[in-house]
This record gives C-alpha cells, sequence and structure tokens, in this order.
C-alpha cells in the first residue's frame, strides 16, 4: 500500500526551520507566524510519528531521524521549483536567454544586439554572464556562446569567429614622449595583462617578434577580464595584448591603434553552442543565423 504523503505546509515549514535552525527566520521566510510554523511542525511530527527537532539551550538541532529525511524533502522542493520554472518558460517563448562571457557581450555582442530586436522585436533577449560552460540540463538557458575549439560533447558548436592577437595602444600613446616605432620600443611601455584569458599571449607574440620572451614580465598591469585589459589600453595606461574580437570595433573608432604588423592566429574561435538532439525552437534559430551573419559581416 502506498504511503499517504504528510502536509505539503508541514514539509515546507519543516526544510526552512531545519534550514535555518529557526522557526522565527523560518516563519519570517514563509511569511507566517511563528505559532503556525511551530503548529506545522507539531502537526507534522505526528502525521510522522517521528520527532524533528530538539531544542537545548535556545538552540534548534535536527533529530537523527530529521538529518535523514531532510535531504529527500530539499531535493523535491527543489525539483518542484525546476519543474516550475519550464512550464513557465514553455509558456513564455518569446524569451531567449543566452549564456556568453563578460568581454564577448561587452565588446562584441551588444553592441550589434540591436540590430537583431530590430530584426525580431517579438523575441525577449536575455544574457548572463559566466565564465563556466552552461549546464542545459536546468532548461535556463538556450544557447551559450563560448571560446575554445568546437569539441563539447552532446552539444551542437556553430562556428563564428576566429581572433588574432597583436599589441594595442591609445593613440596618444603611440605619439607620445616614447613613441612605438619599433617592437624593441615595447621596454619602455608599461604592458597590459588579462589573468585568465590569453594569459600567454604577450610571450607567444615577443617570441614572434624576435624579441626576449622576458620581456612579458616587465613592470605592469593585470586585469581579470579582457574587456578591462582593453579599456585600460584605451585609458592610455599601457600596451594591451588584443584580440581582433574584443578591439576591432575600438580600433574602427579611433580608440586603439595598432602599432606594429606582426600579428599571430590564435589557437580557437567563438562557437555558438546548443543542446545536441533537441527541436530547434523558432526562437534560436533566428538568433543563430543572425549571430553567424553578424560574425561573417566583420564589421
Amino acid at each position: 500500500m502506498t504511503a499517504r504523503l504528510p502536509s505539503l505546509n508541514g514539509l515546507r515549514a519543516f526544510e526552512a526551520a531545519a534550514r535555518h535552525l529557526s522557526f522565527t527566520r523560518a516563519a519570517s521566510e514563509l511569511n507566517v507566524t511563528q505559532t503556525a510554523i511551530s503548529h506545522q511542525i507539531r502537526r507534522l511530527e505526528q502525521e510522522l510519528g517521528v520527532r524533528l527537532f530538539v531544542r537545548q539551550n535556545r538552540a534548534l538541532e535536527l533529530t537523527t531521524e530529521a538529518r535523514d529525511y531532510l535531504p529527500g524533502i530539499r531535493a523535491a522542493f527543489n525539483d518542484l521549483r525546476l519543474a516550475t520554472d519550464r512550464l513557465l518558460r514553455r509558456g513564455n517563448d518569446n524569451v531567449l536567454t543566452v549564456s556568453t562571457l563578460a568581454s564577448f557581450a561587452a565588446k562584441w555582442l551588444l553592441p550589434r544586439l540591436s540590430s537583431f530586436q530590430d530584426s525580431q522585436p517579438g523575441i525577449d533577449v536575455r544574457i548572463t554572464t559566466s565564465t563556466g560552460l552552461v549546464d542545459f540540463r536546468d532548461g535556463n538557458v538556450d544557447a551559450g556562446i563560448r571560446y575554445g575549439r568546437g569539441h563539447w560533447s552532446g552539444l551542437r558548436a556553430d562556428w563564428l569567429m576566429a581572433d588574432e592577437v597583436f599589441p594595442v595602444c591609445s593613440p596618444a600613446l603611440q605619439t607620445g614622449q616614447r613613441p612605438l616605432r619599433r617592437p624593441e620600443d615595447l621596454r619602455d611601455h608599461v604592458l597590459l595583462h588579462t589573468s585568465n584569458t590569453g594569459s600567454d599571449d604577450w610571450r607567444q607574440w615577443l617570441t614572434a617578434a624576435g624579441l626576449p620572451s622576458d620581456i612579458s614580465k616587465q613592470r605592469g598591469l593585470t586585469f581579470d577580464l579582457i574587456f578591462m585589459t582593453v579599456q585600460a589600453a584605451i585609458d592610455g595606461a599601457g600596451v594591451a595584448m588584443g584580440r581582433t574580437t574584443y578591439v576591432r570595433d575600438d580600433i574602427a573608432k579611433g580608440r586603439l591603434v595598432v602599432p606594429f604588423t606582426i600579428a599571430l592566429p590564435a589557437d580557437a574561435g567563438f562557437y555558438l553552442v546548443s543542446p545536441d538532439g533537441r527541436a530547434d525552437p523558432p526562437k534560436l534559430a533566428a538568433f543563430r543565423d543572425w549571430l553567424t551573419a553578424s560574425a561573417r559581416a566583420k564589421t
């Protein structure tokens, strides 16, 4: 015979009180009185025939049985939240959520996104930024834009673009008291670095230019995100190692210049990734077509 499920209100009260180890904070979270929480817990204990909480020195503790019971209850409520979110998202087919790197969003995607909105006014685009890979199983993200070699198990990867790597700086820096005419002139300038992306770019470029790679270790500034490094170069703080995707617009608008002709091809590129084997919703297909066309346009 299937066991009768206990009161849902009692389970909610138990999960909140167990998480906070406080009836008062649980009551505040659930917007009820502390007395109501106490009654719901007491009723749940009667239904289960098990004691769940012990009060000791004004502190609330879980019994052994409650500690064993809690993970399953917590997982059940989490599944309910995810299922509800997926249900609501299905009913809102005009929302397209795209995950990408913060620097890519700031320096390439966002300046172009208005053209997609103009062509597809019925699609509500939401951009979320993350340095980690997207877990599409939770249903919260429709697609991701990622940098790599295009080999991600279980994902469709559509090629967008590759980068070249080369130094960039402010026009004022190039024509200042210590102008940049030859790669050797970098010895007299502050080098700007990005700690995560392309941390080896300076060393590789210097080697290709026939210079000692230890120049990359001279005084400099380091930033967490490449768009911050690019902004520092625009502000005249030093010379940055630019990547085409992140500096193309600033070069075109005269905010940055390329002082040397040597450029290296990057060993990876940008891809639009989405779950493989799923039906391709019209909103994602439209975004994919627009994105690949924009990448090919080189503007």
